[in-house]
């Protein structure tokens, strides 16, 4: 596991066990942990795991990870968001070109990104395309079976 994987774990671990109500604090529980990082990768890192803040009533708010509900709900859109914008694909070596209706490419590259498919390693999207670099080793079989299971809708 990559050092950003085990950090996003070590947030997810502080949070989850912690009423964390700052960056400050955060950063300080991460420091101990031997995690010594900026204030604006922990913020790139929250947004990551979506990290919300919670109401603590008058006396302020805390961190919260979202709930699986909210988890589901958020696929669902993506899922849709995909499958709306969605028109083709083609796979070549480790290039995945999706073309879509015109104005739709980055709510699917989004969806794409946000469905968190192993097999892909990044987007990027224009008006009617979007490019998707797939990891080393995986084949176009392997990504289109993690792709189906993933968007149940998916048709090619």
């Amino acid at each position: 596991m990559n050092e950003r994987n085990q950090r996003l774990k070590a947030i997810r671990g502080i949070i989850r066990d912690n009423r964390i109500e700052s960056q400050e604090r955060l950063l300080s529980y991460l420091k101990t942990m031997g995690y010594n990082i900026t204030q604006a990768t922990l913020s790139r890192d929250l947004k990551m795991l979506k990290v919300g803040k919670q109401a603590i009533g008058e006396e302020g708010y805390y961190y919260a990870l979202p709930s699986e509900e909210v988890l589901r709900d958020r696929e669902k859109h993506y899922l849709q968001d995909f499958t709306r914008g969605y028109v083709s694909l083609d796979v070549s070596d480790n290039l995945v070109v999706i073309r879509t209706i015109t104005g739709h490419a980055d709510s699917v590259a989004i969806a794409l990104d946000s469905l968190r498919i192993s097999s892909v390693l990044g987007t990027i999207a224009g008006d009617d395309t979007v490019f998707a670099a797939l990891r080393a080793g995986v084949s176009e079989t392997a990504f289109l079976t993690e792709l189906r299971e993933r968007v149940p809708e998916f048709e090619d």
